[in-house]
């Protein structure tokens, strides 16, 4: 459904040095910037980007807004947010874990970058046949 995601940053090179560590902890590559100072990473065929805003007004995060990354497996969830809050990022909410719902059973886990732009990561956990 998404062609790309893209988040507001006040600090590309901040922002890189988080996103390159949250992501290599899933195995995604560096991110590249482009001629215009936009961040951008491709993965599992997604693409997720950061930017100044275009209108010259500082980056503010969504409130309410959320970005949801898959991830393989809940260890590839912990691996994630543990990279996310030692390259800047702040773990908020309940610790990573099961939450069950209307959608079934999710592994979440939950961070907001330097930005505060609100990050998840989402394992869906297998249901009983």
């Amino acid at each position: 459904m998404f062609s790309h995601i893209m988040v507001g940053s006040n600090d590309i090179d901040r922002s890189k040095r988080f996103y390159d560590s949250l992501f290599a902890a899933l195995g995604a590559k560096p991110g590249r910037i482009d001629d215009k100072g936009r961040l951008s990473y491709v993965h599992n065929g997604a693409a997720f980007m950061v930017s100044r805003p275009i209108d010259g007004q500082p980056a503010c995060f969504a409130n309410g807004g959320t970005i949801g990354f898959n991830v393989d497996g809940p260890e590839a969830a912990q691996r994630w947010q543990e990279a996310g809050v030692a390259a800047g990022g702040t773990a908020i909410e309940d610790p990573p874990g099961i939450r069950s719902n209307a959608f079934g059973s999710l592994y979440l886990a939950y961070l907001r970058d330097p930005d505060g732009n609100k990050l998840c990561a989402l394992h869906r956990v297998a249901q009983d046949a």
